[in-house]
């Protein structure tokens, strides 16, 4: 199978209902290098890369989670594939490939914690294909705009937009990697008009469209024939969703912050659990998403990514925690 070529797959091998009503998530999986400017205790080395840590928290939170990444078998490979299979996310085929380096990104967290990130990545997908059953794809981050991989996710996404299937895009804009904002802003549209939900960050929008409002960059996303939902995160200060009927805001809870490795990430996991508990995947394409649903979703979103920001790295909580932090 050539890489663009959109089908369906059946695995028999796999147990009965094992990836029913499953996301399947694209885009890149690396080992965050994380330490502190002032810190003498060196480096870790952490899984990380913005889809692998959605495809985590999807699947501590209870949802059928389906993973089309590269890496190799290197150290950092093998770190890689212990952490996903060990939260059990299902690799798709060819994501592990013994000619492949294991990309990597450097994060150096200032004094409130806010990480920075240099890369040193490479992303070339291996062939995308969707099984049945499949309710819903996410991607973003580096793995929607560096070529040649960017490439065969548009590909992907036009081929499959007539399935039932819901599409989720959180860009996730990382200027050391596309600094010309311009030309990052038109890429994402593209993808955006393919997506029914787009989540971005406040920094996203400050980069991405400078002295526009995020309620202007979600009407400018709203726009597009397919886009029913943009949802804006505010770090301490919570979240907004958009639709073209409604809009709400949700605040978020008072916590002592660690860091902010992976809360974004966070935020989207749950984000999409919220939605597949709902049954607003598939088909449906976020049907039924009126105000007081959003409201609820957005809140379970905005207090997964607290959890993760009580805690160092990118470790989003599983659906227990949530329940028992928070009730």
């Amino acid at each position: 199978m050539t890489e663009g070529t959109t089908h369906f797959r059946d695995h028999a091998s796999r147990s009965a209902g094992s990836l029913a009503g499953h996301v399947l998530v694209v885009g890149e999986a690396l080992i965050d290098i994380v330490g502190t400017g002032n810190s003498t205790h060196g480096t870790k080395a952490i899984p990380g890369g913005s889809p692998a840590n959605v495809a985590v928290g999807l699947a501590r939170l209870g949802v059928p989670t389906e993973l089309v990444t590269r890496f190799g078998t290197d150290r950092y490979g093998h770190q890689l594939g212990a952490h996903l299979s060990g939260n059990g996310v299902q690799l798709a085929p060819g994501s592990v490939d013994p000619g492949f380096r294991t990309s990597t990104a450097t994060a150096v967290l200032d004094r409130d914690g806010v990480a920075s990130y240099e890369f040193d990545i490479r992303w070339e997908p291996p062939g995308l294909t969707m099984n049945r059953g499949c309710s819903a794809i996410h991607t973003g981050s580096i793995a929607a705009v560096l070529e040649p991989g960017a490439d065969a996710i548009r590909t992907f996404l036009g081929e499959v937009a007539d399935h039932p299937v819901t599409v989720t895009l959180d860009p996730n804009a990382r200027p050391t990697i596309t600094p010309d904002s311009d030309t990052t802003w038109s890429a994402i549209r593209g993808l955006a008009a393919l997506s029914d939900l787009v989540k971005l960050s406040d920094e996203d929008c400050a980069f991405l469209r400078a002295g526009s409002s995020p309620d202007e960059v979600a009407a400018e996303l709203l726009a597009a024939d397919r886009t029913r939902c943009v949802v804006i995160t505010r770090g301490g200060d919570g979240a907004i969703g958009l639709t073209r009927t409604a809009r709400v805001e949700v605040n978020a809870p008072d916590i002592t912050v660690i860091d902010t490795v992976g809360a974004g990430d966070s935020f989207m996991s749950a984000l999409i659990a919220g939605l597949h508990a709902r049954g607003l995947l598939g088909g449906a394409r976020l049907d039924g998403l009126d105000d007081v649903v959003l409201r609820d979703v957005l809140d379970y979103a905005v207090k997964a990514a607290a959890i993760t920001c009580t805690r160092h790295g990118a470790d989003p909580p599983t659906a227990t925690e949530h329940t028992n932090t928070w009730g």
